[in-house]
């Protein structure tokens, strides 16, 4: 049995199978405190603390709290605000224009309408037009699944200023009729400008969700993530607005997600100012980077690529300009914090690789390593550089799972297998996590597992790259320990061991044994954050 960490009440915790990821084989553990203090057999544990309850999970299988380590809770928590236009919630673009009419008439005069999660792939094609006919004079919004593009009626369109002789902002591109009007269509910065204050530069015209309304969005997504068995998320682009909404809910007790940040770059001057970088905070909440972007989406088929999208001759977006990006970069390097730089593509990739070497060589930072949000397309060049930086990859889990074969109408089979590459990754010895980028991709990591490992479509059954494949086992150490270490929480996170945080979830069924077409489907029985049960089935 493994020696005590520290002495305090304890409870004792056991199941027919216990994946702790420890040095030796687990049957039970200790918690006492937030801590695991204790592992070993179940009869040396009930020997060593005679009076501790012991919880027995009977036939369950219990593994350490999933972590995802790029998703957006503040941006959630604004959007189980407002209407759900994923595919899985309207079906059809009749039945979302029949949400969005019906959410018109029940607008406050004034009050804007949006949407969210809507996947033109799935339910077809939107324009201003159906939008002008279901909300009429209502400014309304709906936001591509993908986060990076979104779709205007006329009337929020010109409540943001633009019109049919407007230019797109730097970064950014209007989608126009054949006539040269604009279709409403809002792409890149033309949306973010206007719409997500996390990165905005721009006042919009949008009236905020007051601090009591996030409130209630933020409860939810919290019961949401928990009862998909997250203990640990990482917000990829927090705002002010975010934080304040994060640190009263922590106050308040509401707040049993452990959240870690990464503050949006355009707000990192003021973080600065305060004298706080990556590390500040505790185990509940923590900022631990910076947020940047290179390029668009893979969904959104914005990102910037050596070579078109296929049957195309376009070849993505790049959001910021390199010189900026390297200035920005260069100041948080310099100050000895970590950055999350979005970079899809594999032109994006290179652009940001070019700026981490450089910085290496002038300002060398040991073991300062800066992450690679999404990391999608790659190859062996690529994969050599960021090995010898020791930079961290953050690629989608559940992408595969959730686009199947509209992967392979956009990007062809040859580059599918070298996408969301997390064998090449492993392979090459650098550090993967597992992440959902929800809300645009599926947050449960129970899918995000059986996508890795089977890189199937879940509707259409389609193989998306498979020699991307992983194992299970491979599979639950990324949505673990790949994502604590991307978070710089590895010595706390991952592993059910003594001094590691007692954040767990039990399954009803062992996803490294059973056919891996199946791990989406297992039940999450219970999700314990700090030795506490936080969501039970």
């Amino acid at each position: 049995m493994t020696e005590t960490f520290h002495e305090a009440p304890v409870a004792i915790f056991t199941a027919a199978t216990v994946h702790a990821q420890a040095d030796a084989p687990v049957q039970a553990f200790a918690a006492g405190g937030d801590r695991v203090t204790a592992t070993g057999s179940l009869a040396a544990l009930r020997e060593r603390f005679p009076s501790a309850p012991v919880h027995d999970f009977g036939s369950a299988t219990i593994v350490p709290g999933f972590h995802d380590a790029h998703m957006h809770i503040g941006m959630t928590a604004e959007d189980l605000l407002h209407l759900d236009l994923s595919h899985a919630a309207v079906g059809t673009l009749d039945k979302l224009l029949d949400r969005v009419r019906e959410g018109a008439r029940d607008a406050s005069p004034g009050e804007w309408l949006r949407g969210a999660r809507y996947d033109d792939a799935k339910t077809g094609i939107l324009t201003r037009t159906e939008l002008d006919a279901a909300a009429g004079d209502i400014p309304t919004v709906v936001t591509h699944v993908a986060g990076h593009w979104g779709v205007a009626n006329s009337a929020a369109l010109s409540a943001f200023g633009y019109h049919d002789g407007s230019t797109p902002p730097p970064g950014g591109e209007f989608g126009r009729f054949d006539d040269g009007r604009l279709d409403g269509k809002l792409v890149e910065r033309a949306l973010m400008d206007v719409l997500y204050p996390g990165t905005s530069k721009t006042d919009s015209p949008l009236r905020p969700s007051s601090p009591e309304e996030r409130a209630v969005g933020l409860r939810r997504a919290v019961e949401m993530f928990h009862a998909a068995g997250l203990t640990s998320i990482c917000d990829a682009l927090t705002a002010p607005e975010d934080l304040a909404l994060l640190r009263r809910a922590r106050d308040a007790g509401e707040l049993t997600l452990r959240t870690s940040m990464l503050i949006a770059v355009d707000h990192y001057p003021k973080v600065r100012d305060l004298g706080i970088g990556s590390g500040f905070g505790d185990d509940l909440l923590r900022l631990i980077g910076v947020k940047s972007f290179v390029d668009g989406a893979i969904g959104g088929r914005t990102c910037l690529l050596s070579e078109p999208f296929r049957g195309s001759d376009y070849r993505g977006i790049q959001i910021t300009a390199t010189e900026e990006l390297r200035e920005t970069i260069a100041q948080v390097h310099r100050d000895g914090n970590r950055m999350g730089v979005h970079a899809n593509g594999d032109t994006a990739i290179r652009i940001l690789l070019d700026i981490y070497e450089q910085l290496a060589r002038e300002v060398p930072r040991p073991g300062l390593r800066h992450r690679i949000e999404h990391c999608t397309l790659i190859d062996d060049e690529i994969l050599r550089r960021m090995r010898a930086l020791d930079a961290i990859a953050v690629p989608f889990a559940g992408y595969t799972a959730y686009h199947g074969g509209a992967l392979e109408s956009w990007y062809g089979p040859e580059r599918l297998e070298r996408m969301f590459a997390h064998r090449s990754f492993l392979d090459a010895g650098v550090t993967v996590a597992g992440s959902s980028d929800y809300p645009c991709g599926p947050f449960e990591p129970l899918l995000g597992l059986q996508g890795m490992v089977t890189r199937q479509g879940v509707d259409d059954g389609a193989v998306i790259g498979e020699k991307q494949r992983i194992s299970a086992a491979e599979a639950l150490r990324v949505y673990t320990l790949g994502s604590a270490e991307a978070c710089g929480e590895a010595d706390r996170k991952g592993r059910l061991a003594p001094g590691y945080l007692a954040d767990f979830v039990v399954l009803d069924q062992d996803p490294l044994a059973i056919d891996p077409r199946g791990i989406a489907s297992i039940p999450v029985r219970h999700t314990y954050v700090g030795g506490t049960e936080v969501w039970r089935a």
